[in-house]
């Protein structure tokens, strides 16, 4: 049993996080400045873990957050592109700073380990895939800066403090609890959202751009892997199942599975946004031995019996 701190610890991730490590036995404390994240996401263990009300951009608040903690896992964050070409400064205050504040908040606390929420998008457009973790940084968004930021800092405390620190670049996370009605929430949960309701998807480009969407649950568990592995000697690692998927493809699998036969309304692309992506998991694999549990096919499955509480049968054709 080990005491974790999860900031952004209400938000889609985090919430599914900390309940995986109540199930586990571990204490838990979330801190969450409900910007984004939601009490009731944490409903089902709200008795069981401490929750401070709080922003990462306070140093104190962090602080005090921190204290006796043995764990920290760092969400919180900014966590759209979008946003981040629309507020520059916010994006890199959240993330860069916030980022601070939590890392030398650990290092007084002294704690075991940190594990930070890095990004697919600090690879940028590189050629050549599966994106591997030795790559060079290309950011092409406020928002992946920032997250290069984070990393940098990370690195830099582990060298300077010995401050045990990891990273781990998550690529496009789906799954329950994502906020549809936000305009900078995941592809998926906005397809679903738009197609469930009998409107068509809108997709920004050509949609045969591609994205390595990963489970919710299976990037939980690379976390509760990564927070309790010892001797850990990597400082980056990708969390991808390796697979590209185009977004029309992605409305193909929703059509498929709603019964529905909807045709995407095409949009102008959106400037920062990569057109290829997809990642190595071989280093994730081989630390912590982690593999993917939950394909494509059958998380959109388990999307929509949590969205709308069943599975059509396919239609007579």
């Amino acid at each position: 049993m080990a005491r974790w701190l999860v900031t952004g610890g209400a938000g889609f991730i985090g919430s599914h996080l900390v309940e995986a490590l109540v199930g586990r036995g571990h204490v838990v404390r979330v801190l969450d400045n409900f910007s984004t994240g939601r009490l009731q996401n944490l409903a089902v263990v709200r008795d069981r873990i401490e929750v401070i009300e709080g922003d990462i951009r306070n140093p104190r608040t962090v602080l005090e957050a921190t204290a006796g903690i043995d764990v920290v896992a760092h969400l919180a964050a900014v966590v759209s592109v979008q946003a981040s070409l629309e507020d520059p400064r916010t994006t890199m205050e959240v993330n860069g700073i916030g980022t601070l504040n939590v890392l030398e908040a650990a290092r007084a606390a002294g704690v075991r380990r940190v594990l930070f929420a890095s990004s697919a998008a600090v690879y940028g457009d590189h050629s050549s895939l599966p994106l591997d973790e030795g790559l060079p940084a290309r950011p092409l968004s406020p928002y992946a800066a920032s997250k290069v930021t984070g990393e940098a800092l990370c690195r830099a405390y582990a060298a300077s403090f010995c401050l045990p620190t990891l990273s781990l670049r998550f690529f496009n996370v789906y799954g329950p609890r994502q906020d549809p009605k936000s305009p900078y929430s995941g592809v998926i949960s906005i397809f679903l959202d738009r197609m469930r309701r009998g409107l068509p998807p809108i997709v920004y480009g050509d949609g045969r751009q591609t994205r390595d969407f990963v489970y919710v649950a299976d990037v939980v568990d690379a976390l509760v892997r990564a927070g309790e592995g010892e001797g850990l000697e990597e400082s980056v690692l990708n969390v991808a199942r390796g697979e590209e998927t185009s977004i029309l493809d992605v409305v193909a699998l929703l059509n498929g599975i709603l019964g529905t036969d909807l045709r995407p309304v095409f949009a102008p692309p959106r400037a920062g946004e990569v057109y290829r992506s997809a990642g190595s998991p071989q280093r994730l694999r081989a630390t912590l031995g982690w593999t993917p549990q939950v394909s494509l096919r059958e998380g959109l499955v388990r999307l929509v019996r949590h969205t709308i509480g069943g599975v059509p049968d396919p239609p007579n054709r």
